[in-house]
């Protein structure tokens, strides 16, 4: 028997079984899907804490992964870059954002170096990572540390009780029927990629009334979106809207003009009203089980994951 099982190999339940097998637990893993079937190999996967209300936990656990994702950079691990960014800005600055503080170079931009038709401009550095080649190293770091992977499809979260003493969900937009929480929700989101022409600065302008908008260079391409769509949970592209996206992003940086479009990519964030349910379940499972509860983390899964892996690990209070 094992300490821990957590359900779900997304970028959530991998770094919950991490964490949990660093402080000494024996963890297996349950999915319904192999890592690179899961949405957050879509994800472009640059720290920001995405449509993310303004509270102290989200705070800390953005700066707890910033920090653990900046160390991961600095190390080289695969797909894990520091990325200059900047975020332009249609309305009037009122001091620095609720998640400026985990950032330690968040700066304000002087008004008299914003570009023409904005009003301000915040420059930082983001932890970003290549979910393909950065999933493929998380899920070695959880064979390596002894983990057992296994792929199943549960209909409830009592199919696994029997396992181990303390279960994980990290199930995503699943949670919503397996944890019986009518608060998940699919928030659609689509993207196009095109080749990279050079570019190294992830650009945002968040409030484009056509639609949110973004540039995210990789390693070889640059992922444009985007998206937002709660409740639609459509996964076919829709190619009226990749022409909108890219029409939007040549204009915020026009070199993206002639970029060669290799693909579009449709993937829905596991949203929830009120925001990530971390906590244990104030039921548990059969026979006495202890049930931690991490989902529901909507477009920021990447931006909070090592910072809820660190609560999870305390929850299960396995010390």
């Amino acid at each position: 028997m094992v300490d821990v099982v957590v359900v779900g190999a997304g970028v959530v339940g991998l770094t919950c079984a991490i964490r949990l097998q660093r402080s000494g637990a024996r963890v297996a893993v349950v999915t319904a899907d192999e890592p690179a079937q899961t949405v957050s190999r879509v994800a472009a996967a640059v720290w920001y804490p995405t449509r993310t209300a303004e509270d102290p936990r989200v705070l800390e656990w953005g700066r707890r992964t910033a920090e653990e994702l900046t160390e991961q950079a600095r190390c080289g691990v695969p797909g894990v870059v520091l990325r200059p960014t900047r975020m332009l800005r249609r309305t009037p600055d009122e001091g620095t954002p609720w998640w400026a503080d985990a950032l330690p170079d968040f700066r304000t931009v002087a008004v008299d170096e914003v570009p023409a038709g904005y009003l301000g401009e915040w420059r930082f550095t983001a932890p970003t990572a290549e979910m393909g080649p950065y999933l493929d190293w998380l899920m070695e770091r959880v064979l390596a540390g002894g983990g057992v992977v296994s792929r199943r499809r549960i209909d409830r979260l009592a199919d696994v009780a029997g396992l181990a003493p303390v279960v994980v969900n990290a199930t995503g937009l699943a949670a919503g029927v397996l944890a019986g929480d009518d608060r998940v929700h699919p928030v659609r989101g689509q993207v196009v990629l095109v080749g990279n022409p050079g570019l190294h600065v992830s650009v945002r302008d968040e409030e484009n009334p056509a639609g949110m908008t973004y540039v995210h260079p990789r390693s070889r391409d640059v992922v444009l979106g985007g998206t937002f769509e709660p409740g639609d949970g459509n996964t076919a592209v829709d190619e009226a809207t990749g022409r909108a996206i890219l029409r939007r992003c040549a204009a915020l940086v026009p070199e993206l003009a002639e970029a060669r479009v290799i693909g579009h990519r449709v993937g829905l964030r596991p949203g929830r009203r009120g925001g990530a349910r971390v906590e244990v379940d104030p039921v548990g499972l059969p026979g006495g089980g202890r049930l931690v509860h991490s989902y529901g983390h909507g477009g920021a899964g990447v931006t909070l994951s090592w910072g809820c892996a660190d609560e999870v690990v305390a929850l299960c209070g396995l010390g």
